[in-house]
């Protein structure tokens, strides 16, 4: 499987970074795409090389946005992660978000019917999906977390999305995770 992060400036770092290294960590791989070349700058002034530019003729079988701000935006904006969102998701991909970019994802029309969660505020984005205040929601290809604290949860449950319950678990425990 393959799985793309892509980054926009303003990105979320914990988002980011905990995404990829546990992802990666569980053995998958991972892509990192800028919106444009060379390095993107998350909210914090954290620079990250990605592995390359965006394209919206890329095959993944999933994408997972981090949020952060303006990085939520700039993604929600950008024609190419929208067409690749309902790409992946037409094929039974999975799609994911946390903290403010599930509004991305309601950009693109992929939570129309779904339960979902996101930073508290930007709900009001949001129509037609139904809020659950929770840290991580699944609802059938669609994961959603709610913000930075909630990242290493919300890259779990994509882990048990691919990999299964068991692997999830064994990472957790590896990671030193006590919850």
């Amino acid at each position: 499987m393959k799985i793309l992060v892509p980054l926009a400036e303003g990105f979320e770092e914990i988002e980011a970074i905990t995404i990829i290294d546990t992802l990666r960590r569980a053995g998958v791989y991972v892509y990192i795409a800028s919106l444009l070349s060379g390095s993107v700058k998350g909210s914090h002034g954290v620079e990250l090389v990605p592995d390359g530019v965006l394209s919206d003729q890329m095959d993944y079988d999933a994408i997972v946005l981090p949020g952060g701000m303006p990085g939520s935006t700039n993604l929600k904006k950008d024609g190419r992660v929208i067409k690749l969102l309902k790409d992946i998701s037409a094929k039974g991909g999975l799609t994911a978000a946390i903290c403010a970019a599930p509004i991305v994802l309601a950009e693109a029309g992929l939570l129309d019917g779904k339960k979902y969660t996101c930073y508290p505020g930007y709900e009001e984005e949001i129509k037609g999906g139904q809020h659950l205040l929770e840290p991580v929601v699944a609802d059938g290809n669609v994961i959603t977390g709610q913000g930075a604290a909630c990242a290493l949860p919300f890259a779990l449950r994509i882990v048990e999305y691919y990999k299964g319950k068991d692997v999830a678990l064994k990472l957790k425990e590896q990671m030193m995770a006590f919850w």
